[in-house]
């Protein structure tokens, strides 16, 4: 495999702007902790600066290492990170908050271990599709192997409820399987499947079904379940066509829960306007767009099934966020990815983004 050209210029802007625009963004939207108590900007500031080093780091790393070799390790990447997410099921481990088990804190550092699991499903279900191409149109080949591997996942993701990450993880594996050449039927029964199973879950646990029947009726608990959207809401709507301006936003005084997590792109709307809101949307359309240009062009299958799965796994989580928080779906608590707090997941996708931009390196002239 020869060496064709440097990192696609375009790809490279699109990750860039997002990290910029992400950071200052989250920098206005902590500004709201400093009338809460017991969060102090400085901490949560410095944390996130700390993940935008590694996470740059981990770009670099892997924009400069081969992508083939992770086709090598695929299995073992894979089998490593749902051990990480064994550690849930210790008590010593795990932390526990606001009802859910989805932190492991090994004292000397604490991260979401399904931020991991999300980039190790697609190398290995890429490395996975890529060897078996030709088979992927079958039963056996390709939906039997997605079932099975979604369902190990499913009971990890249980244990942590978790819903919204395996929603992201099944949805980027039925893209995957499509861009490998599976049959429409195979994705129909694929989707129904899923659509059950989702379900079924939501009924059984009683965070998922209160999500829902919010959505289907945001006036049902003003001032309980529904409360999020509602001040989410206010907050967008505040900002009109060109925001408040930067740092200007009320909402992140007291009104908007996790101002710098599941709520910042209210926060965002609301300084920014319609305007700043719709750019941001068109800076992951660019993102997205020029990854599928890298995956079209990408010298074998599973250089561009593992761009495809990265580049869906963002779009998918972020427009879940911004979708929630406009109320077109039930509140989700996905982040907004290059912009929410979260040190794992900005380290991990920065470092996925490394990865397509090596890919963009290996493409057919």
């Amino acid at each position: 495999m020869s060496k064709s050209q440097k990192i696609d210029r375009v790809f490279l802007i699109s990750v860039l702007l997002l990290t910029v625009a992400g950071f200052f963004i989250f920098t206005s939207a902590s500004l709201g902790l400093l009338a809460r108590d017991g969060v102090t900007f400085g901490s949560v500031a410095l944390r996130q600066t700390i993940g935008l080093i590694i996470g740059a780091g981990g770009f670099f790393i892997m924009s400069r290492t081969q992508y083939r070799n992770l086709r090598k390790y695929a299995f073992y990447i894979f089998v490593f990170s749902i051990i990480i997410n064994l550690l849930l099921f210790v008590p010593a481990f795990r932390i526990d908050h606001g009802g859910a088990s989805r932190w492991i804190d090994l004292r000397f550092i604490t991260f979401q271990p399904s931020e991991f699991l999300k980039i190790a499903f697609i190398i290995y279900f890429a490395a996975w599709l890529s060897g078996t191409r030709e088979k992927t149109s079958g039963l056996i080949m390709g939906v039997l192997p997605y079932l099975v591997i979604v369902g190990i996942l499913g009971l990890l993701l249980y244990k942590q409820s978790d819903l919204d990450t395996l929603v992201v993880i099944a949805s980027t594996g039925i893209v995957m399987l499509f861009a490998s050449g599976a049959r429409k039927r195979d994705l129909l029964i694929i989707g129904i499947i899923l659509i059950l199973a989702v379900s079924a879950y939501a009924y059984i646990q009683p965070y998922a079904r209160q999500r829902i029947m919010t959505f289907l009726n945001p006036s049902l608990n003003p001032q309980g379940a529904a409360y999020q959207i509602q001040q989410s809401l206010i907050s967008i709507g505040s900002g009109k066509w060109t925001g408040r301006g930067f740092g200007q936003s009320i909402q992140k005084f007291n009104y908007l829960p996790e101002p710098i997590g599941d709520s910042i792109f209210a926060v965002g709307a609301e300084e920014f306007g319609f305007i700043g809101s719709v750019g941001l949307i068109v800076l992951f359309l660019l993102f997205l767009f020029r990854s599928i240009k890298i995956a079209v062009r990408a010298q074998d299958s599973f250089g561009g099934l593992i761009v495809i799965g990265i580049a869906i796994l963002v779009m998918i989580e972020s427009f879940m966020n911004i979708s929630s928080m406009l109320g077109i779906i039930p509140l989700s608590g996905m982040p907004l990815l290059f912009v929410s707090q979260g040190g794992t997941a900005l380290i991990i996708i920065l470092t996925a983004t490394g990865i397509i931009a090596n890919v963009s390196k290996y493409q057919k002239l």
